[in-house]
Protein backbone atom coordinates (compact mmCIF):
# COMPACT_ATOMS: atom_id res chain seq x y z
CA UNK A 1 0.00 0.00 0.00
CA UNK A 2 1.37 3.42 -0.86
CA UNK A 3 0.62 6.83 -2.27
CA UNK A 4 -0.51 6.58 -5.87
CA UNK A 5 2.02 8.25 -8.18
CA UNK A 6 0.03 7.75 -11.37
CA UNK A 7 -3.48 8.75 -12.38
CA UNK A 8 -5.13 11.14 -9.93
CA UNK A 9 -8.67 12.54 -9.78
CA UNK A 10 -7.44 15.78 -11.36
CA UNK A 11 -5.65 13.89 -14.12
CA UNK A 12 -8.78 11.88 -14.88
CA UNK A 13 -10.78 15.11 -15.23
CA UNK A 14 -8.16 16.44 -17.66
CA UNK A 15 -8.49 13.33 -19.84
CA UNK A 16 -12.08 14.23 -20.83
CA UNK A 17 -12.05 15.21 -24.48
CA UNK A 18 -8.37 14.31 -24.88
CA UNK A 19 -8.44 10.52 -25.03
CA UNK A 20 -10.61 7.62 -23.94
CA UNK A 21 -10.40 6.48 -20.33
CA UNK A 22 -9.73 2.79 -19.67
CA UNK A 23 -11.02 1.01 -16.59
CA UNK A 24 -11.27 -2.54 -15.26
CA UNK A 25 -12.35 -4.20 -12.03
CA UNK A 26 -9.98 -6.09 -9.73
CA UNK A 27 -10.61 -8.01 -6.53
CA UNK A 28 -7.40 -9.71 -5.45
CA UNK A 29 -3.63 -9.81 -5.79
CA UNK A 30 -3.55 -11.52 -9.21
CA UNK A 31 -6.21 -9.39 -10.91
CA UNK A 32 -4.52 -6.28 -9.47
CA UNK A 33 -1.12 -7.41 -10.81
CA UNK A 34 -2.60 -7.73 -14.29
CA UNK A 35 -4.44 -4.41 -14.15
CA UNK A 36 -1.27 -2.67 -12.99
CA UNK A 37 0.86 -4.37 -15.65
CA UNK A 38 -1.50 -3.32 -18.45
CA UNK A 39 -1.70 0.25 -17.17
CA UNK A 40 -5.41 1.00 -16.94
CA UNK A 41 -6.42 4.50 -15.89
CA UNK A 42 -8.91 3.29 -13.28
CA UNK A 43 -9.15 0.09 -11.25
CA UNK A 44 -12.46 -0.45 -9.48
CA UNK A 45 -12.72 -2.85 -6.58
CA UNK A 46 -16.31 -3.61 -7.48
CA UNK A 47 -19.10 -4.98 -5.35
CA UNK A 48 -19.49 -7.26 -8.37
CA UNK A 49 -17.09 -9.41 -6.31
CA UNK A 50 -20.29 -10.72 -4.73
CA UNK A 51 -21.06 -12.48 -7.99
CA UNK A 52 -17.74 -13.25 -9.68
CA UNK A 53 -15.71 -14.07 -6.55
CA UNK A 54 -18.25 -15.22 -3.96
CA UNK A 55 -20.79 -16.83 -6.27
CA UNK A 56 -23.93 -14.91 -5.32
CA UNK A 57 -26.68 -14.13 -7.85
CA UNK A 58 -26.49 -10.38 -7.23
CA UNK A 59 -24.40 -7.74 -5.47
CA UNK A 60 -26.58 -7.25 -2.39
CA UNK A 61 -25.08 -9.91 -0.06
CA UNK A 62 -21.54 -8.52 0.00
CA UNK A 63 -20.71 -6.18 2.87
CA UNK A 64 -17.90 -4.13 4.31
CA UNK A 65 -16.11 -7.13 5.82
CA UNK A 66 -15.55 -8.77 2.44
CA UNK A 67 -14.91 -5.49 0.62
CA UNK A 68 -12.22 -4.52 3.13
CA UNK A 69 -10.30 -7.66 2.23
CA UNK A 70 -10.64 -7.02 -1.50
CA UNK A 71 -9.61 -3.35 -1.24
CA UNK A 72 -6.63 -4.17 0.96
CA UNK A 73 -5.39 -6.87 -1.43
CA UNK A 74 -5.72 -4.71 -4.54
CA UNK A 75 -4.19 -1.65 -2.86
CA UNK A 76 -1.02 -3.63 -2.14
CA UNK A 77 -0.38 -3.78 -5.88
CA UNK A 78 -2.02 -0.89 -7.70
CA UNK A 79 0.25 2.14 -8.00
CA UNK A 80 -0.45 3.80 -11.36
CA UNK A 81 -4.22 3.47 -11.91
CA UNK A 82 -6.69 5.46 -9.84
CA UNK A 83 -8.00 2.98 -7.27
CA UNK A 84 -11.74 3.27 -6.60
CA UNK A 85 -13.64 1.21 -4.03
CA UNK A 86 -17.32 0.35 -4.48
CA UNK A 87 -19.51 1.15 -1.49
CA UNK A 88 -21.53 -2.06 -0.95
CA UNK A 89 -25.27 -2.16 -0.35
CA UNK A 90 -26.28 -0.65 3.02
CA UNK A 91 -22.78 0.72 3.69
CA UNK A 92 -23.91 4.27 2.87
CA UNK A 93 -27.72 4.24 2.76
CA UNK A 94 -28.54 4.03 6.52
CA UNK A 95 -26.99 7.32 7.60
CA UNK A 96 -24.58 10.05 6.58
CA UNK A 97 -22.38 9.23 9.55
CA UNK A 98 -22.09 5.57 8.59
CA UNK A 99 -21.38 6.46 4.98
CA UNK A 100 -18.55 8.81 5.95
CA UNK A 101 -17.05 6.23 8.32
CA UNK A 102 -17.15 3.41 5.75
CA UNK A 103 -15.88 5.52 2.86
CA UNK A 104 -13.11 6.91 5.02
CA UNK A 105 -12.10 3.40 6.00
CA UNK A 106 -11.65 2.46 2.34
CA UNK A 107 -9.31 5.43 1.88
CA UNK A 108 -7.33 4.38 4.95
CA UNK A 109 -6.97 0.91 3.39
CA UNK A 110 -5.46 2.38 0.21
CA UNK A 111 -8.36 3.33 -2.07
CA UNK A 112 -8.22 6.84 -3.52
CA UNK A 113 -11.93 7.29 -4.13
CA UNK A 114 -15.25 5.55 -3.58
CA UNK A 115 -18.21 4.86 -5.87
CA UNK A 116 -21.85 5.19 -4.86
CA UNK A 117 -25.00 4.41 -6.84
CA UNK A 118 -27.78 6.93 -7.32
CA UNK A 119 -28.68 10.35 -8.71
CA UNK A 120 -30.38 13.36 -7.17
CA UNK A 121 -31.27 11.41 -4.04
CA UNK A 122 -27.61 10.68 -3.32
CA UNK A 123 -26.20 14.09 -4.32
CA UNK A 124 -26.29 15.56 -0.77
CA UNK A 125 -24.26 12.60 0.51
CA UNK A 126 -21.74 13.00 -2.34
CA UNK A 127 -21.30 16.65 -1.38
CA UNK A 128 -20.75 15.72 2.26
CA UNK A 129 -18.20 13.00 1.42
CA UNK A 130 -16.28 15.36 -0.86
CA UNK A 131 -16.31 18.05 1.85
CA UNK A 132 -14.55 15.56 4.13
CA UNK A 133 -11.85 14.88 1.54
CA UNK A 134 -13.29 11.69 0.07
CA UNK A 135 -13.39 11.76 -3.76
CA UNK A 136 -16.57 10.22 -5.19
CA UNK A 137 -17.36 8.51 -8.48
CA UNK A 138 -21.10 8.44 -9.19
CA UNK A 139 -23.09 5.63 -10.84
CA UNK A 140 -26.22 6.29 -12.91
CA UNK A 141 -28.49 4.35 -15.22
CA UNK A 142 -29.00 0.77 -14.13
CA UNK A 143 -27.99 0.61 -10.47
CA UNK A 144 -27.35 -3.08 -9.63
CA UNK A 145 -28.16 -2.46 -5.96
CA UNK A 146 -31.69 -1.45 -7.03
CA UNK A 147 -32.37 -4.43 -9.30
CA UNK A 148 -35.31 -5.55 -7.16
CA UNK A 149 -36.96 -2.15 -7.66
CA UNK A 150 -36.51 -2.47 -11.43
CA UNK A 151 -37.77 -6.04 -11.49
CA UNK A 152 -34.45 -7.27 -12.85
CA UNK A 153 -31.40 -5.85 -14.60
CA UNK A 154 -33.38 -3.76 -17.05
CA UNK A 155 -32.29 -0.99 -19.39
CA UNK A 156 -32.57 2.42 -17.71
CA UNK A 157 -32.12 6.02 -18.82
CA UNK A 158 -34.50 6.07 -21.77
CA UNK A 159 -35.58 9.56 -20.67
CA UNK A 160 -32.33 11.39 -21.37
CA UNK A 161 -33.51 14.66 -19.81
CA UNK A 162 -34.31 12.88 -16.55
CA UNK A 163 -30.95 11.14 -16.66
CA UNK A 164 -29.23 14.46 -17.30
CA UNK A 165 -30.89 15.99 -14.23
CA UNK A 166 -29.39 13.20 -12.13
CA UNK A 167 -26.00 13.59 -13.83
CA UNK A 168 -25.91 17.33 -13.25
CA UNK A 169 -26.92 16.82 -9.62
CA UNK A 170 -24.02 14.46 -8.88
CA UNK A 171 -21.61 16.65 -10.85
CA UNK A 172 -22.68 19.75 -8.93
CA UNK A 173 -22.31 17.78 -5.68
CA UNK A 174 -18.64 17.24 -6.51
CA UNK A 175 -18.43 13.81 -8.17
CA UNK A 176 -15.30 13.63 -10.34
CA UNK A 177 -16.71 11.06 -12.79
CA UNK A 178 -19.87 9.06 -13.40
CA UNK A 179 -20.38 5.47 -14.48
CA UNK A 180 -23.28 5.03 -16.91
CA UNK A 181 -24.54 1.45 -16.84
CA UNK A 182 -26.98 -0.16 -19.24
CA UNK A 183 -28.46 2.96 -20.81
CA UNK A 184 -29.27 3.68 -24.48
CA UNK A 185 -26.28 4.81 -26.51
CA UNK A 186 -27.91 8.12 -27.43
CA UNK A 187 -28.72 8.88 -23.79
CA UNK A 188 -25.08 8.22 -22.88
CA UNK A 189 -23.92 10.51 -25.69
CA UNK A 190 -26.25 13.28 -24.49
CA UNK A 191 -25.02 13.01 -20.90
CA UNK A 192 -21.38 12.92 -21.96
CA UNK A 193 -21.75 16.05 -24.09
CA UNK A 194 -23.44 17.98 -21.29
CA UNK A 195 -21.12 17.17 -18.38
CA UNK A 196 -17.78 18.69 -17.40
CA UNK A 197 -16.78 15.43 -15.68
CA UNK A 198 -15.93 12.23 -17.58
CA UNK A 199 -18.44 9.46 -18.16
CA UNK A 200 -17.38 5.81 -18.04
CA UNK A 201 -19.72 3.40 -19.75
CA UNK A 202 -20.64 -0.22 -19.20
CA UNK A 203 -23.38 -1.26 -21.58
CA UNK A 204 -23.79 2.40 -22.56
CA UNK A 205 -22.50 2.37 -26.13
CA UNK A 206 -19.38 3.96 -27.66
CA UNK A 207 -19.98 7.64 -26.93
CA UNK A 208 -18.87 7.83 -23.28
CA UNK A 209 -15.48 9.24 -22.28
CA UNK A 210 -14.30 5.80 -21.15
CA UNK A 211 -15.24 2.15 -20.76
CA UNK A 212 -15.16 -0.36 -17.93
CA UNK A 213 -15.85 -4.09 -17.82
CA UNK A 214 -15.65 -6.75 -15.15
CA UNK A 215 -12.28 -8.55 -15.08
CA UNK A 216 -13.86 -12.02 -15.13
CA UNK A 217 -16.08 -11.13 -18.09
CA UNK A 218 -13.21 -9.84 -20.25
CA UNK A 219 -11.19 -13.00 -19.61
CA UNK A 220 -14.10 -15.43 -19.89
CA UNK A 221 -13.50 -16.90 -16.46
CA UNK A 222 -17.09 -17.86 -15.64
CA UNK A 223 -18.79 -20.20 -18.15
CA UNK A 224 -22.35 -19.46 -19.15
CA UNK A 225 -22.25 -15.84 -17.99
CA UNK A 226 -23.13 -13.88 -21.11
CA UNK A 227 -24.05 -10.20 -21.46
CA UNK A 228 -24.88 -8.26 -24.63
CA UNK A 229 -22.47 -5.46 -23.72
CA UNK A 230 -19.47 -7.69 -22.90
CA UNK A 231 -16.75 -8.68 -25.36
CA UNK A 232 -14.84 -11.76 -24.22
CA UNK A 233 -11.18 -11.57 -25.17
CA UNK A 234 -10.23 -15.03 -23.86
CA UNK A 235 -11.76 -18.36 -22.95
CA UNK A 236 -10.05 -18.19 -19.59
CA UNK A 237 -12.14 -20.92 -18.00
CA UNK A 238 -11.44 -23.33 -20.86
CA UNK A 239 -7.70 -22.64 -20.90
CA UNK A 240 -7.29 -23.04 -17.15
CA UNK A 241 -9.46 -26.16 -17.11
CA UNK A 242 -7.25 -27.68 -19.80
CA UNK A 243 -4.11 -26.90 -17.77
CA UNK A 244 -5.59 -28.45 -14.62
CA UNK A 245 -6.64 -31.54 -16.57
CA UNK A 246 -3.07 -31.95 -17.83
CA UNK A 247 -1.73 -31.66 -14.28
CA UNK A 248 -4.24 -34.24 -13.04
CA UNK A 249 -3.34 -36.61 -15.89
CA UNK A 250 0.38 -36.24 -15.27
CA UNK A 251 -0.10 -37.10 -11.60
CA UNK A 252 -2.21 -40.16 -12.42
CA UNK A 253 0.29 -41.36 -15.04
CA UNK A 254 3.32 -40.75 -12.83
CA UNK A 255 4.75 -38.05 -15.10
CA UNK A 256 4.70 -35.44 -12.36
CA UNK A 257 6.92 -34.74 -10.57
CA UNK A 258 9.90 -35.59 -12.73
CA UNK A 259 13.47 -35.91 -11.46
CA UNK A 260 14.02 -32.28 -12.45
CA UNK A 261 11.09 -31.25 -10.26
CA UNK A 262 12.31 -33.28 -7.28
CA UNK A 263 14.95 -32.63 -4.60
Amino acid sequence: MGVNMGITVRELLRLKGKRRITAITAYDYVSALLAEAVGFDVVLVGDSAAMVVHGYDNTLPIGMDEMRLHVRAVARVVKNPLLVADMPFMSYQPSEEEAIRNAGEFLKLGAEAVKVEGGREIAPLIAKLVSYGIPVMAHLGMNPQKFRVYGGYRLQGRDKEELLRDALAVQDAGAFAVVLEKVPSESARYITENLRIPTIGIGAGPHTDGQILVFHDVLGLIPGLEFKFVRRYLDGFGLMKEALERFKRDVLEGDFPSEKESF
